[in-house]
């Protein structure tokens, strides 16, 4: 089976979270996924003189049986980090094709 490609946003654009607070919830978000992703492609981040931080991660499941078998455990890790940081959402955007051009 192809590997799943996955896409997982944050941001905090509501400005509930400070500047040390954005970072820890940061960096518990980045170590859900390199535990349990197959690889990790990128992270991307806001400008630092943006109005908003954001941060969007690119990670891969080895196979769609593997992302069946684990989505549930990243989701759920995911849900939690959120509440304890009392964001309202994180992005899951699952990639259905990746073409080489």
């Amino acid at each position: 089976m192809n590997a799943v490609t996955v896409y997982v946003s944050i941001g905090n654009s509501d400005d509930k979270l400070s500047q040390s607070e954005w970072a820890v919830f940061l960096g518990s978000v980045r170590e859900v996924l390199r535990r349990h992703a197959s690889a990790v492609h990128g992270e991307w981040y806001s400008a630092p003189d943006a109005g908003y931080q954001n941060a969007c991660f690119c990670v891969e499941f080895s196979s769609a049986s593997d992302l069946a078998v684990k989505v549930g455990v990243v989701q759920m890790s995911l849900e939690r980090t959120r509440q304890d940081y009392q964001q309202d959402s994180v992005a899951w955007a699952v990639a259905e094709q990746t073409e080489f051009i």
